[in-house]
Order: C-alpha cells, then structure tokens, then sequence
C-alpha cells in the first residue's frame, strides 16, 4: 500500500529575510511527492517571489493565520495537512514520521526546540514546559506544527475562523475525534518573539491569553492586546 501524501501549507507574511532557506529544508519532501503551498496574506516585501522557486504554489489570502491556513487546505490536494509556520526548520525525515504517527491517530503535533536556547539558557526550560503542557493536555500550538487527515479535518469543519487561538480551538476539536500523536524529534522555531519582549514578558503575555480564552473572552478581542 503507498504512503499518503502530504499537503504542507505554510503561512507567510513579511517573511523574505528567510522564507527561502525555510522553504529549502521541504525540497526532499517535494521530491518524495509531497506538495508545498504557501499563502501569503499580504506581505509588503518579496516573500511571494522569494518562495516561488520553493513551492508548488504561492497564493494569496486575506491576512489572518486562521484564513491563511484555510486557503491553503482548500487549495491543498492530498489526504495529509501538515501545518508549519514560515520560521520553523523541519528534519529532512518530517514526512515519515508523519505517516508514521498517522498510522494510529488521525492528527498529531512534533515538540518543538527553539533556535535561541544556546544563548538564552531559559528558552530551554520554556520548549520543555511547552512540550510537557501539550503532551498533558493534548492542546498543540502552532509552533508545534500540526499535521491531520483531510478525512478528521473535515469531519470538524475546517480551520477555525478566529483571528486568535486557531491553533488552540484547532485541537480542542480534534481531540473529539482522538488524543494527538507526540512526536519527540523536534522542530526548530524562532525564538524571536522571546528575545524581542523578553522571555518572562512573552511567557506570562501567553498564559494571560490563553487563560482569557479558556474563560471565554472572544478572540477578537484578545487579538487586539497580541498584535
């Protein structure tokens, strides 16, 4: 029986500085049948034409992530999603761990290592505590990149149209259908954010939204203190 293949949707905006080394790390997977759309929600720099050599599409959405995504999974055409983020570096042996996983789940989530923890010891603690969190709860962030069947993603009615927390509501409905494959080989993300802010700031920012949303204050809302 073959293997699925994978529809790998990436989510850009303002990304040029490094969507082509990102998006160069996926080429194996392009050649092992895999597909790569990226969805640019309006970038005022060359993300576009730095991924065009790099994707099996670039298109273009309304800016928003939740949006972004949905373009993409609708534009997508394999049984597979794999949701990864513009600043996210991926092994060259995602794929198989993927199918991997999909063998006894319908979604899953990798953990996620951050490219700073060499020079800021405590983002080490931060991935561990992100890790630990998703592997008690089953809640996957985005960082995480999630990956599901196009069969479970149906089932739930597509991406969230939030403009916050899809990735948080993403899971909470997956896991109607099945607790989410943990796979312990890492993904690399920018710790960018924790290094802009500050990693205590950014740390106590993220709880404080989170616990907002799960107490039911709207998304949209909460989506102006993010941004």
């Amino acid at each position: 029986m073959t293997d699925p293949r994978i529809s790998i949707i990436v989510p850009a905006l303002n990304e040029a500085g490094q969507i082509g080394s990102m998006l160069s790390r996926l080429q194996p997977l392009r050649e092992r049948g895999h597909e790569v759309i990226v969805v640019d929600g309006g970038s005022g720099d060359k993300t576009a034409s730095e991924a065009k050599p790099f994707a099996d599409r670039v298109l273009d959405a309304p800016r928003g992530r939740a949006s972004q995504l949905a373009f993409g999974a609708k534009a997508s055409g394999h049984p597979v999603l794999w949701f990864v983020h513009a600043d996210t570096w991926i092994s060259k042996n995602a794929d198989y761990l993927i199918i991997e996983a999909l063998r006894n789940a319908v979604w899953g989530r990798f953990d996620v290592r951050l490219s700073g923890r060499g020079c800021h010891p405590s983002l080490s603690i931060v991935e561990s505590f992100m890790n630990g969190r998703s592997r008690l709860t089953g809640i996957a962030t985005g960082d995480q990149g999630i990956f599901v069947t196009r069969a479970a993603f149906d089932a739930i009615g597509g991406m969230p149209s939030l403009p916050l927390m899809e990735d948080v509501e993403l899971s909470r409905r997956l896991k109607v259908l099945g607790r989410p494959a943990c796979i312990r080989d890492p993904l690399t993300t920018s710790s960018r954010r924790w290094e802009q802010h500050g990693v205590f700031r950014t740390v106590v920012f993220m709880w404080l939204l989170r616990g907002a949303y799960g107490i039911g204050i709207p998304p949209n809302i909460l989506a102006r203190f993010y941004h």
